[in-house]
């Protein structure tokens, strides 16, 4: 069986909502606020993705740390700097 890609855009936002026990009016103000931008079906349908899952996750985890929505969008974009320079280094070791 082939792994299912993360990335994939698969939960409405009432699904995405329960899976991270947050009220769906909470994932709309992450979105206000950038903390996560899910993709949207050609309706306009917010579509939430395992990754967007995992975002939300620790959205949340930082919340309830006390930090508030600023803190958090600066600790997400450090995280995803990152993560996006292991990548670089991980290919430049490969070459």
């Amino acid at each position: 069986m082939a792994e299912r890609d993360t990335r994939t855009p698969l939960y409405g936002i009432a699904v995405a909502a329960q899976l991270v026990d947050m009220p769906e009016a909470t994932l709309r103000l992450f979105e206000r606020k950038g903390l996560l931008a899910p993709s949207r079906s050609d309706g306009g349908t917010r579509r939430y993705s395992d990754d967007d899952i995992d975002r939300l996750r620790r959205v949340g985890r930082l919340r309830d740390e006390g930090m508030n929505i600023a803190g958090i969008g600066r600790v997400l974009d450090l995280e995803d700097e990152n993560a996006d320079l292991r990548q670089q280094l991980a290919a430049e070791q490969d070459e």
